[in-house]
């Protein structure tokens, strides 16, 4: 009974998972359409992706014992190939500023990922040893990857808008956290369970901004009918300041 619930916990948690992988797409969709990145942030995308390989790499039999953690190859897989999606999108719209600054940010996060691999793999006999290496590191990632919206959220503060935090990005990263949590605390393992404890808070916390500042936009764009609109009553206030100019003229020559 007891793993009967765990597994249906896991397989709730990979659903909620895919569904906070996939939530992006409504924001890449308008940088496709719009061809441009706009203020949106690319840090997210490259720590979700750093995030995804490593838990992919701790659910391996490489670092657990055998498929213990099966649940986490499977969803993290289809985050891996989500993830360097985005990244990908956003490098190819992305200004040449913002060209460099994914560059400078995956490289880095890349080179974390196979320096933990190899060390993980070469150094280390035990699947102990292992998984405490690349939970650890995975666990700090996954704490910086729930993070990473707290930019966004201080621009939200600032400009009392959601438009750059996209509300199913929040509700998907809330039950998601909810679920991994419950799952990590059935199976005793900190490091699936832990960066939920993080995780949660921050979600709320976007839940709440969302609440408050969604009728907000930060900058609303003039209505072309409205400026047609306008441009007419000025040409017509024009117009009648004319011919009340023009009829005190011919009140003053019939004077003379």
């Amino acid at each position: 009974m007891a793993q009967t619930f765990r597994m249906a916990v896991a397989v709730l948690g990979n659903a909620a998972s895919v569904a906070l992988y996939s939530a992006p797409m409504v924001t890449f969709r308008r940088v496709i359409k719009k061809k441009s990145t706009e203020e949106f942030s690319c840090i997210p995308y490259i720590i979700g992706l750093l995030n995804c390989l490593l838990f992919t790499w701790y659910g391996l039999p490489v670092v657990s014992c055998k498929w213990e953690n099966f649940p986490l190859v499977t969803v993290n897989g289809v985050g891996i190939a989500l993830e360097l999606a985005y990244v990908l999108i956003y490098f190819w719209y992305a200004s040449a500023k913002g060209k460099v600054q994914v560059a400078m940010t995956a490289i880095p996060v890349l080179l974390v990922f196979c320096i933990t691999a190899i060390v993980s793999a070469f150094s280390f006999h035990d699947h102990r040893h292992r998984k405490l290496l690349v939970g650890s590191i995975g666990l700090v990632v996954s704490v910086a990857m729930y993070g990473s919206p707290l930019v966004v959220m201080k621009k939200v503060i600032k400009t009392k808008s959601v438009e750059f935090l996209p509300l199913p990005l929040s509700l998907c990263s809330f039950v998601a956290g909810v679920l991994w949590m419950t799952y990590g605390l059935l199976i005793r393992d900190i490091f699936v369970a832990g960066p939920s404890v993080v995780g949660l808070p921050l979600a709320i916390l976007q839940l709440v901004l969302h609440c408050k500042y969604w009728k907000r936009k930060v900058m609303e764009e003039p209505i072309k009918g409205d400026v047609e609109k306008g441009n007419l009553e000025k040409e017509g206030l024009q117009v009648e300041m004319g011919d009340t100019e023009k009829k005190d003229m011919e009140k003053n020559v019939t004077k003379s």
